[in-house]
């Protein structure tokens, strides 16, 4: 018997080479493995499980052994023993199939490697490796007991470095989707100064924010920011979805009321009742009066700072959350922004945020710090914010999505 730890550190050098498949790897280890000076195998077989013929079929051989036929089948009804490799990852047995016996093959060796797949007759390994020796008996278990370990392990991390390419494949999409969704965070419309920011938790979040105009309807402008209650992909892709749906609406001049209750309805039925939404929408109208129509589905208020007084008001929601209730109504309402007034809209991500010690940043500091920086263009006081909220927060375990979007009537 072999140095157990020496003889898995060697059989994990063997892949050091990128493959494309299991079976490049699993041929490149058995080679390497009858190659070894320092293992006493002198030939290999692999044979893979095929779950349609109920049947392990040759797939390689090498060494100082007697070729089998190419593409060979051994029935799993015979080898019942193959059902105990689960358990006992490897036996050693006399050979009872008349061709293999022909081929002077009277005692063989089996170690199961690779997943675990369903047979008829129960759980099997995906390959069995068969080695060759000058004295194949008992005292051979516990190193092909390793080289079964190790292989496996091979085989594992390679299905988990696919895995890992493909998510950063994924990531990197989903990344290249959510921006798509985001507008430029700088607009001009009309007497208003526009900015906004979403930073992700993760690499993707729920957040988003936009700024729409209809083809007919070019005296005004939509500003949304939402937040989607799941985290990650699945965020990521609610709000596309949500996106997708107040752009389609906008496109065909539907009014605020009956545009709200349709989302509602689109999230009810796209997406589990925990996936909900919440939505701040409101439009902003080309004029001296000021005038913003909104409607608020079950969002944190935005903060109106209005500069006259220096005071602050909130606008509360008119609706409930979407997505939950499908009979939802949504109410509009409408504020005034005269010159330096500042609409302030975020998401939960900025006044939920904890500190290391667990204190939340709050809406009272929010609005402080709105009142202190309403001077400044809306960039500037967007900026500052969620510099503010990311120093106050800077090593606590639990964050969220932050965004936020500062309406400024600049003239």
């Amino acid at each position: 018997m072999m140095n157990q730890r020496r003889l898995y550190r060697t059989i994990e050098s063997f892949a050091s080479t990128h493959f494309k498949t299991d079976k490049e790897l699993l041929k490149h280890v058995v080679n390497e493995i009858i190659k070894s000076e320092d293992i006493t195998f002198k030939g290999g077989r692999i044979w893979q499980f095929e779950p349609g013929h109920e049947s392990y079929r040759l797939i390689h051989q090498i060494g100082q052994i007697e070729r089998l036929d190419p593409g060979y089948r051994i029935q799993l009804a015979k080898y019942p023993l193959f059902l105990r490799l689960i358990e006992q990852r490897t036996i050693i047995a006399n050979e009872t199939d008349k061709y293999l016996r022909t081929k002077g093959i009277l005692k063989y060796s089996a170690t199961g490697v690779g997943e675990k797949l369903k047979s008829k007759s129960g759980l099997v390994f995906q390959y069995i490796l068969a080695f060759n020796s000058d004295d194949i008996d008992q005292h051979l278990l516990p190193d092909l007991n390793i080289v079964s370990l190790a292989v496996s392990a091979l085989l594992r991390n390679r299905r988990i470095e696919q895995k890992a390419q493909m998510l950063a494949a994924d990531i990197d999409k989903a990344r290249e989707i959510q921006q798509s969704i985001l507008p430029d965070p700088a607009v001009q419309f009309g007497p208003y100064d526009i900015y906004g920011i979403s930073v992700p938790d993760r690499i993707v979040g729920g957040d988003f924010f936009d700024y729409l105009t209809s083809d007919e309807t070019t005296n005004r402008l939509a500003v949304v920011i939402g937040d989607a209650a799941s985290k990650g992909f699945k965020a990521a892709a609610q709000a596309l979805y949500v996106v997708g749906a107040i752009r389609m609406g906008l496109a065909h001049n539907t009014k605020t009321e009956t545009l709200m209750a349709s989302i509602n309805k689109v999230v009810h039925r796209s997406f589990a009742e925990e996936q909900f939404v919440s939505m701040f929408y409101a439009e902003l109208i080309d004029g001296q009066r000021g005038l913003m129509l909104y409607s608020n589905a079950g969002h944190n208020s935005p903060m109106v700072y209005h500069a006259a007084k220096r005071t602050i008001e909130l606008l509360e929601p008119t609706g409930q959350i979407l997505g939950p209730f499908p009979r939802g109504t949504y109410r509009i309402e409408s504020a005034v922004l005269r010159l330096g007034d500042v609409a302030l809209l975020f998401t939960d991500g900025i006044t939920e945020a904890r500190s290391e010690d667990g204190s939340i940043y709050g809406e009272e500091r929010l609005s402080n710090l709105l009142v202190q920086a309403a001077e400044k263009s809306a960039q500037e006081i967007c900026t500052l914010i969620i510099d503010d909220v990311t120093r106050f927060a800077e090593g606590a375990e639990y964050s969220d999505d932050r965004t936020v979007v500062v309406v400024k009537r600049s003239r």
